[in-house]
């Protein structure tokens, strides 16, 4: 049997010989923690590097993600599909191996992660969706759903307050299968951590309610193991196993943070290879090391064994066993689209003024009782969300036959949790809380985009319309910072049908996020009969029109549509023709070919306003240099919504004046 300690240097040098190869990287976090991570894929980790995707698979989250190098060690040295060029093009453009581990473009990488914190806070989501999905198909002799999620985590991932909210919440739901490993060095890139960071750590998790195994030798493997076996038997508290290690172990500079973030030199490295006796050249790993770590024979044993189960259980419940696989695979029933358009059509048809996030309620109640992998929560604004549902039972400790989360005033974590749980797979994640406070979970939005997660971020209060409480509340550059963000679907709906299809294509969309932003007001139900709602999914269609060529064309969204409809029906009796688009997606509208934008904005009309109660600069892009933007550039004010309105001057007044002036001015 090959010397544990080989395998972990097979580790450490293939992630010094790729940061020497890509003069730059994070060599030291590699260097101490490839111990831990040799016990714990040598010995416990579950997985098949043959078919990464493999349902029942441990998780494992590097959330300290700089130190990229380990992970792509590990994931080369047991068989996946990253080879020895692979890391030679570490940091390289286009590579498999980018500077932090991107779940995107390297198999086996479970969750982007390189703003720390977020990948622990990712984990804790994992490990709600196992539990919750283990109590909706597990049956008394058939387990599909039983595994475990391994964290490694450093010191800056638990200074960041992230990691606060997602440990507090873990702790709280008792999440026996998520065992977290801190790497504590005491090192981070400005030195020793003693003169910033000087919590008890393992005070502060066990007041989390975590099962904490302390000052484990992080470079003893005989400690590990027993550290992970106790955290494994742990089945009612989430478990903390901290491991103190030297940053950088065995180099020259060892124990200090010149190693952290930097190549360690030619010289360096030669240096080490003589201390932890390794004479093998650069990328080179001797045979019987590569034979002991390309354990894949196990991993193919897993999930055969499972595929078993899976007989089994098909056998005794084939409807459930299809249902199970179908949200595995992401997949929505073969009915959905056609039953969802029949009840975007009843909504097109009521008359009633309802606030978006009411109607926001209505099309969860219709869509919820189809989906129940549709997995909800709010940060403690429930009943001002409108996240529930008749159907909604909360999760609780002890209890996971649930579909809803009350995450707390925890807005940055409920946002990273989702992520994690659409990572996972076989839940469809949808949270919410106020516009405003989307600039808290800000970094798990921007990362969902970049996952390409399906993940539903549901804002209220998406305006100057929520009224008295004021600008601390008032979302004003939040529209515009959200449509900035790739590959990040946002959909302000102007009423209840709009709204259905809002979520309809939210739930359609599998290669990225959604934010649907919903009105605390009631807003009126616009007329539709002249319309295919597939203009409406088209992000951005001609909601009110006129005979021949318009003479200015209103854009607007979400709540401003009501002022636009109120302006063009003004206009008429000056005898000008006022073409209304609503536009609740801008990001679909420009997904749409040339034809079709240019048939709802005909380039020929120069004439436009774009109407929205927020930042004005994305809008200028549909007016043109001729154009007109109404919006708020300025902090709102508290005051009712009318009041507020007619304070930033967003008023059909204001609107028809603008129209009147593009005629003044042609005279």
């Amino acid at each position: 049997m090959t010397d544990l300690n080989e395998l972990a240097s097979a580790i450490r040098f293939l992630s010094v010989d790729a940061v020497e190869a890509a003069q730059s990287g994070h060599p030291g976090m590699p260097l101490g923690m490839a111990d831990i991570a040799t016990v714990l894929w040598t010995k416990f980790l579950k997985h098949n590097p043959r078919n990464p995707a493999w349902f029942n698979r441990d998780r494992f989250v590097l959330s300290n993600g700089h130190g990229s190098m380990l992970l792509y060690a590990l994931l080369h040295l047991t068989g996946y599909s990253l080879s020895i060029d692979d890391l030679k093009r570490f940091r390289v453009l286009h590579s498999k191996t980018p500077g932090h581990p991107e779940c995107t473009d390297t198999p086996g990488v479970e969750t982007t992660t390189g703003p720390l914190g977020q990948g622990l806070a990712n984990a804790v989501g994992m490990a709600v969706a196992e539990q919750v999905l283990a109590a909706r198909y597990n049956q008394p002799d058939v387990s599909l759903i039983d595994h475990f999620t391994y964290v490694f985590v450093g010191d800056g991932c638990l200074m960041e307050g992230v990691s606060h909210e997602a440990a507090s919440l873990a702790g709280t739901l008792g999440l026996g299968k998520l065992i977290v490993f801190y790497d504590a060095n005491g090192i981070s890139i400005d030195g020793e951590v003693d003169g910033w960071f000087t919590d008890d750590t393992a005070g502060r998790f066990h007041a989390y309610d975590w099962h904490v195994v302390d000052a484990v030798d992080g470079h003893d493997a005989a400690s590990i193991e027993q550290a992970i076996h106790a955290a494994r038997a742990e089945s009612n508290r989430p478990s903390l196993i901290i491991c103190k290690t030297v940053i950088g172990f065995g180099s020259t500079a060892a124990g200090s943070a010149a190693v952290h973030g930097a190549p360690l030199g030619a010289q360096a490295v030669s240096a080490l290879r003589e201390q932890l006796n390794w004479p093998h050249a650069a990328f080179v790993i001797p045979e019987e090391i590569s034979q002991a770590w390309r354990q894949v024979d196990a991993g193919a044993e897993h999930e055969q064994a499972w595929l078993l189960l899976c007989q089994a259980y098909e056998a005794h419940d084939p409807e459930m066993y299809t249902d199970f696989l179908r949200v595995a695979n992401g997949g929505l029933p073969d009915e959905f689209l056609d039953d969802s358009d029949v009840f975007i059509k009843q909504c097109s048809q009521q008359t009633q003024a309802i606030a978006t996030r009411k109607a926001s309620q209505l099309c969860l109640e219709h869509y919820a009782a189809r989906l129940p992998e549709l997995l909800g929560g709010s940060a403690d604004l429930t009943g001002s969300n409108n996240t529930d549902w008749s159907g909604t039972k909360a999760i609780s400790r002890g209890d996971w036959s649930g579909n809803y989360l009350h995450y707390g005033v925890r807005e940055f974590g409920m946002s990273a949790m989702m992520n994690g749980m659409a990572r996972h797979g076989g839940v469809i994640p949808y949270g919410g809380t106020f516009l405003a406070f989307s600039d808290y979970a800000r970094g798990a939005v921007r990362l969902a985009a970049l996952m390409k997660t399906r993940v539903v971020f549901v804002y209220t209060h998406d305006s100057i319309g929520l009224g008295e409480d004021g600008p601390t509340h008032q979302p004003i550059e939040h529209v515009a910072m959200l449509r900035m963000t790739p590959d990040l679907d946002v959909w302000r709906p102007a009423d209840l049908t709009e709204t259905a299809v809002a979520w309809q294509q939210a739930l359609f969309k599998h290669d990225g996020p959604s934010c649907i932003l919903l009105s605390r007001q009631a807003l009126p139900a616009q007329s539709y009969a002249r319309h295919d709602m597939l203009d409406i999914k088209r992000g951005g269609y001609i909601l009110h029109d006129v005979e021949g060529t318009p003479d200015v064309i209103l854009i607007a969204t979400g709540s401003e549509v009501q002022l636009a409809c109120a302006a063009a029906q003004h206009a008429t009796t000056k005898h000008w023709k006022i073409r209304v688009v609503s536009m609740p997606c801008v990001e679909r509208f420009l997904e749409q070919d040339a034809a079709y934008q240019n048939a709802v904005l005909p380039a020929t009309v120069s004439r436009r306003i774009a109407i929205e109660a927020a930042s004005t600069g994305n809008w200028y892009r549909f007016v043109g240099l001729y154009g007109t933007v109404i919006g708020a550039d300025s902090f709102g004010i508290s005051a009712p919504a009318q009041d507020v309105y007619e304070a930033l001057n967003i008023t059909v007044e204001r609107i028809a004046h603008e129209i009147q002036a593009f005629f003044r001015e042609e005279r």
